[in-house]
């Protein structure tokens, strides 16, 4: 890995979202991977609000934010928790969100959409996901059973992916329309056997910052 140090240049904004229900040490592995690999500015979690390929959210948003806030306060960038998804009333949907990161940093700032290959592999679903690179660059890594091969992405999106490729220098010095596809995060945890773990009334201590796992059992989330 080849750190994005050698002139700062611009102001690059890394994003990452999710419905983050719960956090998880996935969430903060692929932040940490982009912070060490792009030196960014800031790193800016967004939590979901109403996102339309996903439904019935058991915790409340400002839990979601009060996780989120617990998981990444060792972050090495400054990081921002931004509730711009769930103070929407409306269903959300990225492109949305980079618009409105996009209005609000001005033209010249490098923002940097991180994704998991889970995401990665379903991206060609997305509402206008080409028009994402109007806005920023999308930066995805592979997670076990999800790869960033060509074989486990759709032909558009991998197609897409291969002209834009560029390195993380690259990636600073411009404001968008570039791609980075990392294949070597090796994590393998999913919210979805965390949160049976949690019904079970077990304790998934490698798998969540600690105190994640706090907050959740004193709020008593995950139960049912």
């Amino acid at each position: 890995m080849t750190r994005a140090t050698a002139h700062r240049g611009k102001t690059c904004i890394a994003i990452l979202g999710g419905s983050f229900d719960p956090v998880h040490n996935g969430h903060v592995a692929l932040g940490e991977y982009f912070v060490d690999l792009l030196a960014p500015d800031q790193l800016r979690v967004i939590p979901t609000g109403n996102p339309w390929q996903k439904h019935g959210l058991q915790a409340t948003p400002q839990q979601r934010v009060d996780m989120v806030r617990l998981a990444f306060d060792t972050q090495t960038a400054p990081v921002c928790i931004d509730t711009q998804e769930i103070d929407r009333a409306t269903e959300t949907y990225t492109i949305d969100t980079l618009q409105s990161l996009r209005k609000e940093l001005g033209p010249d700032v490098s923002i940097v959409f991180l994704m998991g290959a889970d995401q990665l592999q379903h991206l060609d679903t997305w509402q206008g996901w080409r028009e994402l690179f109007d806005y920023a660059h999308l930066c995805a890594a592979s997670r076990p059973g999800f790869g960033v091969e060509a074989s486990s992405v759709p032909d558009a999106v991998m197609r897409e992916f291969a002209r834009r490729a560029a390195s993380a220098q690259q990636i600073r010095d411009n404001p968008h329309g570039l791609t980075y596809l990392a294949s070597n995060l090796a994590v393998d945890i999913s919210a979805t056997e965390i949160r049976a773990i949690l019904h079970n009334g077990e304790r998934p201590e490698r798998l969540m910052p600690r105190g994640v796992l706090d907050y959740i059992e004193q709020h008593h989330l995950y139960k049912s």
